[in-house]
């Protein structure tokens, strides 16, 4: 019997809400910072966040070696149900590996009061599609799972609009994030999705960091099996969203408007297309293929107060040359992220603490 989430729980997924991928804080000699953990939390919670998403990519997938998977899950589900005042969370874990591992993920995940998994296809080249499945399948059986399409530059694959179609039969999956950072096959999967008759059972959540805005207003037309549908992405599962994430909550509150026939706020919306597209460009190193990309994250957060460095637990991995400044150009040239610093600075003694 494949696992269910709560009603509340169900119901905010599905209606779209803000989830930043939860980063890792070390300190300088790259040991988990429990303090500033924690702290990373609570902004999250207070700046509006509907959920988190916990030993994913931002987290580092390392994390796994370095024996800290169970203890930053738990971190977060205490910090998140502490400041959730009655309101649904949606508690998401990263879970990876190959099937045994995987489901011992998500076996600790379900124990620490996770909602659903979010299931990454990375590091299992060997594995074909019906591999993938079947171990989706295995993983359901615990949690309700979401769907990663993750890009290849950070370890992703090419996954056809077949696999989304037989993911969302599955009578486990509930939502599928898309972070192929390709439109082509970005639509292969809202394709796949809607051609499952579970299609309208299964949330659209956007992961290209690149194209936040644009996936959020886009309606897309596309064919079920019952004729043509209208499926529409409902909420971030982001990176990105780990910074700034107060705005983000204000950008999705303008698009949710925006598709009620609200004008001005569709106006805003598309307002900050091309910003927000900048902004990533800086935080996720684009110009040296992605390889600041969680160092990024980090400096946005060091810059706020929240970190107390950039480090990573692989020692190799930090900011590229000039990835600092750019960061700070679009920190001051774009108002919707500059204010979050207000935000941070008036709440952030207490966080720490």
């Amino acid at each position: 019997m494949p696992a269910r989430m709560t009603e509340d729980v169900a119901a905010l997924l599905h209606r779209g809400t803000v989830i930043p991928a939860h980063p890792l804080a070390l300190d300088a000699d790259r040991r988990l910072d429990e303090r500033r953990q924690r702290a990373l939390t609570r902004y999250y919670m207070d700046a509006g966040a509907g959920g988190l998403a916990v030993g994913v990519h931002t987290t580092q997938f390392a994390l796994r070696e370095h024996g800290l998977l169970r203890t930053v899950l738990e971190l977060a589900a205490e910090e998140a149900a502490k400041r959730a005042e009655g309101r649904p969370v949606v508690r998401i874990a990263g879970v990876c590996g190959p099937v045994r591992q995987a489901v011992a993920e998500a076996e600790t995940a379900r124990e620490l009061g996770y909602d659903a998994v979010l299931v990454s296809p990375a590091g299992l080249p060997e594995v074909d599609l019906d591999g993938l499945l079947d171990r989706t399948a295995a993983i359901g059986e615990v949690l309700p799972v979401i769907g990663f399409y993750l890009q290849e530059a950070v370890g992703g694959r090419y996954l056809p609009r077949s696999y989304w179609r037989r993911l969302a039969d599955q009578e486990s999956t509930v939502a599928v994030k898309a972070a192929p950072f390709d439109r082509y096959r970005t639509l292969e999967l809202v394709q796949g999705i809607a051609e499952s008759d579970r299609g309208p059972e299964v949330a659209l959540y956007t992961g290209n960091d690149d194209n936040i805005v644009d996936d959020l207003l886009t309606p897309f037309h596309v064919h079920g099996p019952g004729g043509p549908v209208v499926r529409h992405f409902v909420g971030g599962l982001l990176g990105h969203w780990a910074v700034w994430t107060r705005s983000a909550g204000r950008l999705l509150a303008d698009v949710h408007a925006a598709r009620a026939g609200d004008a001005a706020a569709r106006e805003r919306a598309l307002a900050r297309l091309a910003g927000d597209t900048d902004a990533n460009a800086a935080v996720y190193d684009v110009r040296n293929a992605f390889a600041g990309v969680i160092a990024g994250v980090h400096e946005v957060l060091r810059q706020q107060g929240l970190l107390d460095g950039v480090w990573c637990l692989d020692s190799a991995e930090s900011l590229s040359p000039g990835q600092r400044e750019e960061i700070a150009r679009v920190r001051g040239l774009y108002p919707w992220l500059g204010e979050e610093d207000g935000f941070i600075a008036d709440r952030l003694a207490r966080w720490l603490t």
